[in-house]
């Protein structure tokens, strides 16, 4: 019998690391050169700190369905926000600042750290992993030196000497059940415990001569059920369940992760000091109407303002909504859908609203424009791309050919009349274009086109040099675009 549990086990193991290793190899194979070219984008890819935060930070924490949702992410902010929506879904109490489940994650690591290091750190040992994974257990029963021990009945019986061991017992384990019990076994007696199913395992006499041996248990009755051992080691291999089932939705937004082409572009426009206006611009690539759902929050998820709508597009589109916020941080969130295809994207951001002071030079955002013209008078400040008395549309892509020309659109406040005023475009840190003006007033709105025709195709940054020399105050807002052949 105990070679047939060698053999489920092995088996086990086996298809276990077979699904860890290689999720997308079962379900389609890859060639051995598909593979290793996988292999090296992804590393290229999860540069540290997101390889670190893969492998080492939450290695026991993270489904396999998280797992290659992150994989299969495109970009460092694609990354990011996924590993802010990971927290979010553990969060307790989302709706307050602290995230109680990350705090005793890192604290338990640490813990690990501390106490069962053993020549490798502590959060990579068989207890490490129980610790982190399940917290403290309900009860230890330590034996640091091992020692004389009574063997079970079940085990042969009669009194032996054993290695170091520790057995953990868990009241209940979400997932696994109640009474759960949990041996390591230190066999080298060198502090490296391993986690064991085999009781006899610590039995330092079992196979040593003239030592007293446990007696048959042959045809004798046993209520222990052989392969709960194996169901057990199962279940600890397992990622927890994440306790809160309604944030558990939040996964699917991350496994279809931007199948939608979605750009973002979220501009600041000063009314007041306490008000703000955040022009939030979307680029969508659609076949027929999309929904758009958006939710502004602050960063301990008190909902501030919800926005929906419908978006008509066959091919690229571009919206945008205004929302006036007081100065501060804000969290963006937005989920769109295709209706015709299905297709949705998510994306989600820190909006850091600025606070203007009424004694500094100050800038809105610099916004590098398709298009700038005009409204009637009775559209002055309301509709789409509506800035005041001008319409003025953000190229998302910050791509232009060079038979277009540049549009910059920008709101400077608190100027000396005097102040200075350089335009450049640099490329390479080289100066290609320059021109310069004065102010001439204390609030001025700059709509200025700019020409591209003699710029090569490359990467070029749009930079304003305001300098107020009277109070030694000088501001340099800028923007990167590219410059393509016609």
């Amino acid at each position: 019998m105990r070679d047939k549990l060698l053999v489920v086990f092995c088996s086990l193991c086996s298809f276990a690391i077979a699904q860890t290793v290689e999720p997308d190899t079962i379900a389609q194979p890859l060639s051995q050169k598909e593979k290793k070219k996988r292999g090296q984008k992804l590393r290229r890819e999860l540069a540290s700190p997101y390889r670190v935060w893969l492998t080492e930070d939450v290695a026991y924490i993270i489904s396999d369905e998280e797992r290659q949702a992150f994989t299969r992410l495109s970009n460092d902010d694609e990354r990011q926000s996924f590993v802010e929506q990971f927290w979010l879904r553990r969060d307790p109490t989302p709706d307050t600042e602290e995230n109680e489940f990350k705090e005793e994650h890192y604290r338990r690591i640490a813990y690990a750290n501390e106490r069962f290091a053993s020549g490798i750190p502590g959060w990579k040992t068989d207890r490490g992993m129980v610790y982190i994974k399940f917290g403290p257990p309900d009860e230890i029963e330590s034996h640091p030196s091992g020692g004389a021990y009574q063997r079970a009945q079940q085990d042969g019986g009669g009194e032996s000497q054993s290695f170091p061991f520790e057995t953990w017992r868990y009241r209940y384990l979400q997932g696994i059940g109640s009474n759960v019990v949990i041996e390591f076994v230190d066999q080298t007696m060198s502090g490296e415990y391993h986690l064991t199913i085999d009781p006899t395992e610590k039995d330092a006499l079992l196979h040593t001569p003239l030592a007293p041996q446990p007696q048959s248990t042959a045809g004798a009755s046993s209520t222990r059920d052989e392969f709960a051992p194996l169901q057990l080691l199962h279940d600890l291999g397992k990622a927890p369940i994440v306790k809160y089932p309604d944030l558990r939705a939040m996964v699917t937004t991350n496994v279809r992760y931007n199948t939608l082409p979605l750009r973002v572009q979220t501009d600041f426009i000063p009314v007041t000091p306490a008000s703000i206006y955040a022009n939030i611009t979307l680029q969508l690539e659609a076949t027929g109407a999309v929904n758009l759902y958006g939710r502004i929050t602050t960063l301990s998820r008190r909902v501030i303002k919800v926005f929906e709508d419908v978006v008509s597009a066959e091919g690229s589109s571009i919206y945008q909504k205004t929302i006036p916020l007081p100065p501060g941080r804000y969290r963006l969130n937005i989920a769109a859908k295709d209706i015709t295809t299905g297709t949705t994207a998510t994306y989600e951001t820190v909006l850091n609203v600025p606070q203007f002071e009424e004694d500094q030079l100050a800038a809105s955002s610099l916004i590098l424009a398709d298009l700038m013209e005009p409204v009637p008078a009775r559209n002055i400040g309301a509709g789409q791309f509506v800035i005041g008395d001008t319409k003025v549309r953000p190229r998302l892509s910050a791509s232009f050919r060079n038979d277009e020309k540049l549009g910059i659109y920008i709101q400077l406040y608190h100027l000396h009349p005097a102040a200075v005023i350089e335009y450049q475009i640099i490329r390479n840190g080289m100066v290609v274009l320059h021109e310069t003006e004065a102010a001439g007033a204390s609030q001025i709105t700059i709509k200025k086109w700019l020409p591209l025709k003699d710029l090569p195709a490359g990467s070029y940054t749009v930079r304003l040099n305001v300098m107020d020399r009277n109070r030694a105050q000088t501001i340099t807002p800028s923007a990167v675009l590219t410059v393509t052949a016609r």
